[in-house]
């Protein structure tokens, strides 16, 4: 190889390293960037259910601006699908859930999600259209519960309280139709939707609704004929993040700017008593 030969090519090698070295430098600044940025989140999205909450969550989002927090409400028909959401970081936090179902839904699909503050609690209860109170259902009466694991088993409680059934010994608050051990009556207990059993009331003698689906429905607390116990409640709602942004700055800026008292006046408005805040 000539010297002019070697020159060049000896050229080329530095500009191709130098070249490298400033990606790597981008990348690295990059990187940092968004490492700043994730701890610094001045803009959050937020999964919330379709409805009475969006009024809700509308005034957390005023408080919110007032601390230097951009919330975008993104909302959902289901609950299956906000958990999926924030696991796969399409959202930052989301809030429509108590921590049985949580935890039913980490034990199936393994997320990542943890409690970042606590919401408000919508105590469930067995409602009807035919009939005024629990002693007026007859042997045979048709039921209908929520099929989802968690509310399916805090729907029997509800009817276990209410001396209606017995679940078996031991049975956890993921109770099935399997676990009722006594049925006096031989109820009919017909598993469906969570947004769906309120609905179906018009065909059923009476059917154990959360309160938010029982809104939807267009269930009254004239309705209602049997109420769970609002004392030592497991199923207070709560805003949810991922396990690795629990620490960070922005959680506590979301948690207060619905933890306060201009949040609780609009909360009391929109649901009227059927939910209680719970922080």
């Amino acid at each position: 190889m000539t010297k002019t030969l070697l020159a060049t090519a000896l050229t080329r090698r530095a500009g191709l390293a130098a070249l490298a070295g400033a990606a790597v430098l981008v990348s690295i600044a990059t990187l940092g960037a968004t490492a700043t940025y994730a701890a610094d989140k001045t803009s959050l999205k937020v999964g919330i259910m379709s409805g009475e909450d969006e009024d809700v969550w509308r005034a957390a989002a005023a408080e919110a601006e007032k601390a230097g927090l951009k919330l975008e409400l993104v909302t959902f028909n289901d609950y299956t699908q906000p958990n999926e959401a924030l696991e796969r970081g399409e959202l930052d936090a989301n809030a429509f859930q108590h921590k049985p179902y949580l935890d039913n839904q980490i034990k199936q699909n393994g997320y990542h999600i943890v409690v970042a503050g606590y919401t408000g609690l919508w105590p469930i209860g067995l409602y009807s259209k035919t009939h005024a109170k629990v002693a007026d259902l007859k042997d045979g009466a048709s039921i209908g519960v929520p099929n989802d694991p968690s509310n399916e088993g805090r729907a029997l409680k509800v009817l276990e309280q209410q001396g209606l059934i017995k679940l078996k010994d031991g049975t956890g608050i993921l109770a099935t139709v399997a676990d009722i051990s006594e049925n006096p009556k031989k109820l009919e207990i017909k598993e469906l939707d969570a947004g769906v059993v309120g609905r179906a009331i018009d065909d059923l003698d009476g059917a154990v609704v959360n309160t938010d689906w029982a809104l939807k429905a267009g269930l009254t607390p004239e309705n209602r004929i049997a109420q769970e116990a609002t004392a030592e409640n497991p199923y207070r709602n709560f805003i949810a993040v991922r396990e690795a942004d629990a620490k960070e700055p922005w959680v506590a800026k979301l948690v207060a700017a619905y933890q306060n008292p201009t949040v609780k006046a609009v909360f009391d408005k929109v649901y009227k008593g059927t939910g209680v805040a719970a922080y």
